[in-house]
């Protein structure tokens, strides 16, 4: 059990200090991952910015997730929407073009005081406050490696065990703190689960912007 999103973030970073990387980055998918990712990233000296991926909702069940759509447009679909992409019709489409809208929303408040940072050639770890399906973060990782990182490391608190065994084959390594068998929500390995606003994200990203000369 962790106290909250930074204590599980130091605990994480204990596992990663002593590494050699190249120019290193952590990537926090927003908004409960920046919280970790900014500790990460003074941890271990690292830039800090944000890759952003939002779940699709099932049909009726918006706590389920199809899959989920990355800031460039793709969509990942977990094997059970891929079985019954049909049956959805034109659902689909529409959740596609309602999260991408978010993620848009988002965006354009957060590059405000963050450009995008540079991810070519660079260490790049990629970090949320848990993985419950794991869609985001593969649909995360799909856009991180077409902008060729020299490494890619999903680095997280806590994570469903059978979502750990999917995302491993889209990065270069997982390190991940706990990985228990009975896992219903991210949330239930934290005492203070708060949710995260747009504001602190815009905050925690401020501290990290590059100087304008």
């Amino acid at each position: 059990m962790f106290r909250n999103r930074e204590d599980a973030a130091r605990q994480l970073a204990r596992l990663l200090k002593g590494r050699q990387w190249q120019h290193p980055l952590v990537l926090a998918i927003p908004r409960g991952g920046v919280v970790t990712g900014a500790v990460l990233a003074r941890e271990l000296g690292a830039d800090l910015d944000v890759v952003l991926s939002r779940k699709l909702r099932a049909p009726g069940q918006p706590e389920l997730a199809l899959g989920a759509v990355s800031e460039d447009g793709k969509v990942y679909l977990n094997a059970y929407a891929q079985t019954k992409e049909r049956a959805f019709g034109d659902y689909l489409e529409e959740e596609r073009r309602y999260q991408l809208a978010e993620i848009t929303r988002r965006l354009k408040r957060f590059r405000v005081v963050r450009p995008q940072a540079p991810m070519a050639d660079r260490s790049i770890l990629v970090t949320d406050d848990g993985i419950a399906t794991g869609a985001t973060m593969i649909a995360a990782l799909q856009v991180i490696r077409s902008h060729h990182p020299r490494e890619l490391i999903v680095a997280v608190p806590v994570a469903a065990p059978d979502r750990l065994k999917e995302i491993r084959p889209w990065c270069d390594e997982v390190v991940c703190l706990l990985a228990p068998e009975h896992f219903w929500a991210v949330g239930q390995f934290y005492r203070d689960f708060s949710p995260v606003q747009d504001d602190e994200v815009i905050q925690l990203l401020g501290e990290f912007a590059p100087v304008v000369a």
